[in-house]
């Protein structure tokens, strides 16, 4: 139903109303899949300003978690005031991220907190580049910091030091700095208070990677501090440290923002509850709406389920639900209910029993304007077939390419819990000429680019090797218009990998390689023309990464699009070079490689930020991960890989491998969860025990790992509206089963079928 019709015609289900009902104190709503969550507390935000008895300086605080949903609140409150009540859009609320409200406070008095008035935020790509940078110096500075204590010890040598030399560094960066700066700022701890809590501890192995994150992390705020700035982290633990420091601008935010609505509350931190409870006071009015069954961020974040369930169950807290969903069909709906029910009464692991929690899906009352789909068994597929991890993606490629000439108007996605798996997928669709829409990290189109740009460096790093020569003649032949014939192509990247001396090509002295084979006119002159512009590549050379890529850009890419694209990825590594001058152009193609391989985003051609509609793409297949499609739903959905390796069970018994244990660090320990551990555990004064116990951490992750992608699996199905298809395979070494969820969702459908 268009939105204009549904703001006219929108009733409120008897659930909604108990929630629309709400005049003060505080409330917690748990809101299903489909509820209409966003709707209703845009109308409850709408029905405060008009009729909660609004001062004309105060405002209903709306807080939500991305700027899409920002854009999609404010826009909905609009409406509802302007048609049920006759108001002005854009006065008696506002509409914040977190951290744009963290910004909105410390920007009340950031003297305060010895930060200038023109302060700079650092997004995560920058923050990146810094920490990288100020790790890098700690790393040379401690050349005795190795990783010999954490590796396994039947490793060869050879293979320990190619790990000690190429993964080291990134998996102390990544794995263990990063999530412990955030960890130590959602806990308020300052590098200071963490090295001096550190002095408590005896010597000793388990308080290796500890230390050096704790100096780093002194290091990295220094790094900030020199340049005025502050991180996304920062800005939560500032707002929060002003709020309790300036007693009168807290009165005066709480008499300012006398509601605040919470959006998504499942992914609260400790610091988010903390810093909104300050705001509403104890006798404040607030309302938190979302579900803890979609809480899909716990292992990226700092946010937990528990902080929303806790809050659900606290005295004083009016607790409401909205179980009525009209997006699915009864047979997904089904399928949704019977996950938490065998989650919480039959998983194999009694401590994950509690990942999935009521309320249960009900489907919308009758006369209801947003009746459930039509409904068909025959809609749901659940394989119980073994693919290999490349036929489950051609298998779903040729449904694809059957389903969609017969659907045009109907949208379809295909999710995937990992965006390498996307690549592949997107691959095998576009050989199909299928239409494909991607919310990965990155794109076809970005992967392709910057494949070749590392062609182009690898060339340029190395240009004596005739294979090189040969890969960046084709990248450039490719792209030639008119193009030549392909068998000419062929011959030519032959002839150029088999060359002894690339120079006899590229510089002759005396005989002219070219005049020495037989070619035709056009590839004669084609390749004299890449001759000329091979030799302006390695001229270029001595340029900076970012004027090279774009002088060498202009001889390969014609699209606009393109060579926009190209512009920003010099930036990027402009950006590395500036942090980092001993860069070569391996370290760059390493860059470059991360984002081919869709393990970084492109700073500035994500879609986090970016309101995306699966109804504005009828026809065509959206391949998303399901952290991605959360919020999202389609007419059909396929769900692939849901093996034991993507969602692992935590028994001891199924042997299942956990993403976070790196196959060469000993007894399988999992380095971020021990380390952000050990500094929950640290004690705070000099007579207290430190109460860590190495691998106790790792068992703990695997737990909330295999509740997490319970979860994951749970949003996953119940993106669909009538049609699902559930797929698995057998993994890269042929050892993964299907998860255990899929298998018990197998058995649901053949009871139900046989009753």
């Amino acid at each position: 139903m268009p939105d204009d019709e549904r703001f006219a015609t929108f009733r409120p289900r008897p659930k909604q109303r108990i929630v629309l009902g709400y005049r003060r104190g505080r409330m917690g709503v748990a809101a299903v899949p489909g509820s209409g969550k966003t709707w209703t507390l845009s109308f409850l935000a709408a029905r405060l300003i008009a009729e909660g008895g609004l001062e004309d300086d105060q405002e209903v605080l709306i807080v939500t978690l991305v700027n899409s949903a920002v854009e999609n609140f404010a826009a909905r409150v609009a409406r509802f005031l302007g048609q049920r009540y006759d108001l002005l859009e854009g006065v008696g609320y506002r509409v914040r991220t977190l951290h744009g409200l963290c910004h909105d406070i410390v920007r009340e008095n950031p003297a305060r907190l010895n930060l200038g008035r023109t302060f700079e935020i650092v997004d995560e790509g920058e923050a990146g580049r810094i920490l990288r940078d100020v790790l890098d110096l700690w790393l040379r500075e401690h050349e005795d910091a190795l990783a010999d204590d954490f590796l396994r010890t039947d490793l060869s040598e050879s293979r320990a030091q190619s790990i000690r030399r190429n993964e080291w560094p990134a998996i102390l960066r990544n794995d263990i700095v990063l999530p412990f700066i955030k960890q130590a700022k959602d806990l308020e701890l300052t590098p200071q208070h963490l090295l001096r809590r550190l002095d408590y501890l005896p010597p000793g192995r388990e308080a290796f990677l500890l230390r050096m994150a704790a100096e780093v992390y002194a290091d990295y705020q220094r790094a900030l501090h020199h340049r005025g700035a502050v991180d996304f982290s920062d800005l939560m633990r500032l707002a929060m440290q002003l709020l309790r420091q300036d007693e009168g601008l807290l009165r005066r935010l709480r008499h300012r923002w006398p509601y605040i609505l919470e959006d998504e509350a499942q992914d609260s931190s400790r610091l988010q509850e903390a810093l909104l409870c300050l705001l509403a006071g104890p006798e404040g009015n607030w309302v938190r709406v979302g579900d803890p069954n979609q809480a899909i961020y716990e292992t990226f974040t700092t946010a937990n389920p528990r902080f929303l369930r806790d809050f659900l169950r606290e005295e004083g807290v009016m607790a409401a639900d909205l179980p009525n969903s009209g997006r699915s069909t009864l047979t997904i709906i089904g399928l949704a209910n019977e996950l938490i029910r065998w989650t919480m009464e039959e998983h194999p692991v009694e401590a994950v029993r509690e990942a999935l929690q009521p309320p249960f899906i009900e489907p919308t009352p009758p006369g209801d304007p947003q009746p459930n789909p039509p409904d068909s068994l025959s809609f749901v597929h659940l394989s119980e077939r073994a693919y290999r991890p490349q036929e489950e993606i051609e298998a779903v490629a040729r449904s694809l390419a059957r389903w969609l000439p017969e659907h045009p108007q109907a949208t379809v996605a295909v999710l995937v819990p990992r965006n390498d798996r996307g690549a592949k997928m997107v691959e095998a669709l576009r050989q199909r000429g299928l239409p494909v829409v991607e919310l990965l990290k990155t794109t076809h189109s970005t992967r392709a680019i910057v494949k070749a740009l590392g062609a182009l460096l690898a060339f340029l790093e190395r240009p004596q090797e005739p294979q090189r020569l040969a890969a960046v003649y084709r990248l450039w032949a490719e792209r030639l218009d008119p193009l030549p014939e392909a068998a000419d192509r062929d011959k030519v990247a032959a002839l150029l990998g088999r060359l002894r001396t690339p120079e006899s090509f590229l510089a002759p002295l005396t005989e002219d390689w070219l005049e020495q084979h037989e070619l035709s006119p056009a590839a004669q002159e084609h390749l004299t023309a890449f001759r000329e512009v091979a030799r302006r590549w390695l001229e270029a050379a001595a340029l900076p990464i970012d004027q090279l890529l774009l002088t060498a850009a202009q001889d390969i890419f014609r699209d606009a699009a393109d060579l926009a694209l190209v512009h920003k990825v010099a930036l990027t590594l402009r950006g590395y070079a500036d942090l980092h001058p001993d860069f070569r152009f391996s370290d760059f193609r390493a860059e470059l490689e991360q984002i081919a391989r869709s393990r970084r985003t492109l700073v500035g051609f994500g879609e986090d930020d970016l309101g995306f509609d699966p109804d504005r793409h009828p026809g065509e297949v959206v391949v998303a991960t399901i952290h991605k499609a959360k919020g999202l739903e389609w007419d059909r959905v396929y769900l692939l890989s849901v093996n034991s390796y993507n969602y692992p069970s935590a028994l001891e018994a199924d042997g299942d491998s956990f993403v976070a244990e790196r196959w060469f660090v000993r007894d399988g320990l999992n380095l971020q969860a021990e380390v952000l551990a050990q500094l929950e555990a640290l004690p705070q004064q000099a007579d207290e025990p430190f109460l860590y116990v190495e691998g106790e951490a790792t068992r703990q992750a695997r737990l909330d790992y295999a509740a997490e992608r319970l979860r994951l699996l749970y949003v996953g199905i119940t993106r669909a509206r009538r049609e699902l298809i559930i797929t698995w395979n057998s993994g890269r070494k042929g050892a993964s089963r299907p998860a255990r969820g899929l298998e018990a969702l197998i058995r649901y459908r053949k009871e139900r079928a046989d009753a």
